[in-house]
């Protein structure tokens, strides 16, 4: 008697052929479509994934010979993964190592349900009216995306729980995406007053933690409340009614290896295969979201005060760096951060020292009167090669010399230089000896985190906590006092259209740690250049005027938002070899290429060495996306890699 069979295209999480991401397959029993099943190719047995259902078709098939999981990942998953791999131009395959956990086919794990729960009593929160307002219009909008733009204080915590408790009354998921790790302490104990069963995922966790998490999820019906990174929005939940993303400015959103993938982007479009809603809250929003939903007509919602009524505002002192009196016990910590120090110090409050370590790149500026040479065409600062001893830019590569003297003053203090957070621990270490001190940045070992330090940074068991970005944000601390700035300028050296973006969201973040209470606090940001717009807007949190500076200068330049970007690097073990590929590569592009699309280099890419290796690069500009995607398509297989959208060109 002839069984009945049932056939189906089924995606294996493993590169097959290329240019083919699904094949067909039969079985004896009926699956659905996202059911994850074992398969034969060639002699070794591979995890796939049911994407389609399909008729029998003319020549032979073999059958499935498992399935893995009894309930099927989510269809808007399935969706999110194939436009993911359109999207960002990435085989399938590649798209579901990414989207599923590791280690699907080893035998069954048995582990505890991890669902993380508070022994603190919930408090009965009180909406103010801007607050109450954001909750209803997020509730009432029909619009998929959502910016909320709050100003840091303002409560943005609390409206994301109030989004998440009206979901779950619905019977709905929710999905919530911190930047990092490092950030998730607090808003994972401000959600666990609230919620009994929070699911937390991060990179910390084991392949088998992991596993079990997703496994949990998968198998539920009840609504999940899920925090975590940007991996955290492939959570299989059941329902999902809502996607919140905290600090949606963050760079730490876009996956660095491919599927070079932005979670934002990818939110979005969940969002909209769910019908899910999905929040951007962030109190520096990106330029180019926000510049998206103003064309789409999109809805900014807006909370300009403070949640705490009493809250005093901290009092904010600019020390100019060119202007060496004000440095007189220390070369680079002011007399003014000093002294504040000590006053708190003698008070037992907090100081949080600040410093972007990723500026202390050689930069080229005038110590008397703040000059920063800039590439010509870019805008972009230029980067100083010691080797050759000239200054090159790394976007367009245009080179020249370094100068003797000042373009603008004339003054012979032309400076390379830059500091970093372990030089700025030994010094304070030496001013006072007694603090008790913590650096917090990416050399950071697992016992000295933010993270696994946090309960001592809110105590007010540390006396000065100095840190890069991982500081920047998100806390929020009752013993602080005083915030110091110590080089606010350092990441607008960097060559990169969104240095100067970066720069001010990380001064608006940062002096955001203060004036949050009714405590009187200070900040002290000590500059080269304080009449940079950057600054100036980013002392003052004035996103409105940034934003309006940040439009004009990339309009004028022709970057995001208005025009796509691809970035291909050619990695080689010699510089000859870098240069000889970057050159042949770039005549053969210009010969296809559409018209409107600017090709700029090659040249050296900002980490030219890497592991032994030599990078070059080319940028391409274009009006269009598709451009750029036919571009990629003509892109040698060996000794290449390519970015699209890249949220900066370093």
């Amino acid at each position: 008697m002839s069984r009945e069979l049932h056939y189906y295209e089924v995606a294996p999480l493993r590169i097959i052929r290329a240019g083919s991401s699904t094949f067909t397959y039969a079985s004896v029993e009926p699956l659905l479509v996202g059911h994850i099943v074992t398969i034969e190719v060639g002699k070794k047995i591979l995890v796939g994934v049911i994407m389609s259902s399909v008729k029998e078709p003319s020549y032979k098939t073999k059958e499935i010979t498992s399935v893995i999981e009894k309930t099927p990942i989510p269809e808007p998953l399935i969706k999110l993964a194939l436009w993911l791999a359109d999207y960002y131009t990435t085989p399938l395959a590649t798209v579901f190592q990414t989207v599923l956990p590791r280690g699907l086919d080893k035998a069954r794990r048995r582990r505890e349900n991890q669902v993380h729960t508070s022994k603190r009593d919930r408090t009965t929160i009180v909406f103010n009216k801007d607050q109450e307002r954001a909750i209803t219009e997020i509730m009432n909008s029909t619009d998929g995306t959502i910016i909320l733009q709050g100003v840091t204080g303002s409560g943005k915590t609390e409206v994301y729980k109030e989004i998440a408790r009206r979901m779950v009354k619905e019977r709905k998921s929710v999905i919530v995406l911190v930047p990092e790790i490092s950030l998730t302490s607090q808003i994972i104990s401000q959600f666990l007053h609230d919620f009994p069963g929070v699911i937390v995922t991060h990179s910390h966790m084991t392949e088998a933690e992991r596993h079990a998490v997703w496994k949990q999820v998968l198998d539920a019906t009840t609504p999940q409340l899920v925090i975590g990174p940007r991996s955290a929005l492939f959570m299989p939940v059941p329902k999902l009614g809502a996607v919140i993303v905290d600090e949606s400015h963050e760079p730490s959103y876009k996956q660095e290896q491919a599927p070079r993938y932005s979670a934002i982007r990818a939110a979005s479009v969940l969002g909209k295969f769910s019908g899910a809603k999905v929040i951007l809250g962030s109190a520096t929003p990106s330029i180019t979201d926000r510049f998206l939903a103003e064309a789409a007509q999109r809805p900014i919602i807006r909370l300009d005060q403070s949640a705490r009524s009493g809250a005093q505002a901290a009092v904010v002192t600019v020390v100019d760096m060119t202007k060496r009196q004000f440095f007189t016990h220390h070369r680079f910590i002011s007399d003014q951060l000093i002294q504040s120090i000590e006053k708190n110090l003698e008070n037992h409050k907090q100081t949080l020292i600040f410093h972007n370590r990723r500026g202390s790149a050689a930069t080229t500026l005038c110590e008397n009167c703040g000059w920063t040479a800039l590439c010509p065409n870019c805008f972009v600062p230029l980067t100083l090669h010691a080797d050759s001893y000239d200054l090159s830019c790394h976007i367009c590569g245009h080179h020249e010399k370094v100068p003797t003297n000042c373009p603008v003053c004339a003054s012979t203090d032309i400076i390379h230089k830059g500091i970093g957070t372990k030089l700025i621990e030994t010094e304070l270490h030496k001013l006072f000896p007694k603090a008790r001190i913590a650096r917090f940045d990416s050399d950071n070992k697992t016992d000295e985190t933010v993270n696994s330090l946090y309960e001592d940074l809110y105590k007010g068991e540390i006396d000065i906590a100095i840190g890069t970005q991982v500081v920047a944000k998100g806390l929020d601390l009752p013993h602080l006092r005083t915030v110091g700035v110590i080089q606010a300028d350092s990441g607008l050296s960097l060559p990169d259209y969104a240095a100067s973006e970066r720069a001010f969201q990380l001064l608006a973040q940062v002096i955001g740690r203060v004036g949050r209470d009714e405590h009187a606090s200070e900040v002290v940001v000590q500059t080269y250049q304080p009449t940079n717009p950057a600054i100036s807007y980013g002392l003052t949190q004035d996103y409105e005027s940034f934003y309006t500076y940040a439009l004009e200068t990339r309009k004028k330049s022709y970057f995001p938002p208005y025009s796509y970007l691809l970035k291909l690097t050619t990695v080689y073990k010699t510089e000859q070899a870098a240069i000889r590929s970057a050159k042949a590569f770039a005549q053969e592009l210009k010969k296809s290429l559409n018209p409107d699309v600017r090709l700029l280099g090659p040249t050296p890419a900002f980490y030219e060495r890497q592991h032994d290796t030599y990078r070059w690069q080319l940028v391409l500009k274009s009006p269009k996306r598709e451009y750029l995607v036919d571009a990629l398509g003509q892109l040698p297989v060996t000794h290449w890699q390519s970015e699209l959208d890249p949220p900066s060109l370093l």
